[in-house]
């Protein structure tokens, strides 16, 4: 005789949620990979962050939805394919399919190697750099459940996709980020305002009700 387990129910559950779940359904119809492509899609409606001949960097891009969103609204005709009016550079540690037109760098953000990988991309012909326009980090650690170590991980990250900023994006850029209710998320707003000019939580409406996710916009340097 068969037991079903808990965990074989609560997975059950969260298939027959992600199966019925409208952004899960537009994103197929829509053609991305990921219904988180409607999280930053709300952001950039709320704000106005992205166009056509921007330089965007996308970190924590895989599997690709945000990045699949971008280059539809860099495009002179907001197509999936074809001309990209722009500079659209992807990273994430894990593989992503291409997306074209997306300069894609696989790799570790934390790490100094890769860092100067994303650094060479924006390298112009005279050795200067190209400044960018828009930070965009649907980064997130693996959560080890300890909420002091998951806290300082978290807050890590953050603060890498801040220095990067500060470094590389023009004084009139943006930058978002993915963070999580917590330990970090008081510090990390801090940070925030002490880097830009406007500081704006959101919790997209594609964002699932019991995730304790959110993301901070920032606007402007400081």
């Amino acid at each position: 005789m068969k037991v079903k387990t808990q965990s074989k129910k609560v997975n059950k559950a969260w298939l027959n949620q992600h199966v019925n779940d409208p952004y899960v359904k537009l994103a197929h119809k829509e053609g991305y990979r990921a219904r988180a492509a409607y999280k930053l899609k709300e952001i950039d409606e709320m704000f106005h962050l992205i166009r056509p001949g921007q330089c965007v960097v996308d970190l924590g891009c895989s599997p690709g939805a945000w990045s699949q969103y971008l280059r539809r609204r860099m495009a002179p005709n907001g197509a999936a394919t074809g001309e990209l009016d722009g500079v659209l550079i992807g990273l994430d540690m894990l593989p992503m399919e291409p997306v074209d037109g997306v300069q894609f760098i696989l790799g570790d953000f934390r790490e100094e190697a890769v860092l100067a990988q994303l650094k060479d991309k924006l390298r112009l012909a005279d050795g200067s750099y190209r400044t960018v326009d828009l930070v965009v980090s649907d980064m997130a650690p693996n959560l080890s459940g300890v909420d002091s170590v998951d806290a300082a991980r978290i807050e890590h990250l953050v603060e890498l996709a801040v220095d990067f900023t500060r470094e590389h994006v023009k004084r009139d850029g943006a930058l978002v980020v993915k963070l999580f209710h917590g330990g970090s998320y008081t510090p990390l707003v801090k940070l925030f305002k002490d880097t830009f000019r406007v500081v704006k939580p959101v919790k997209p409406k594609s964002s699932r009700d019991k995730s304790s996710e959110t993301f901070l916009v920032g606007l402007g340097l400081k």
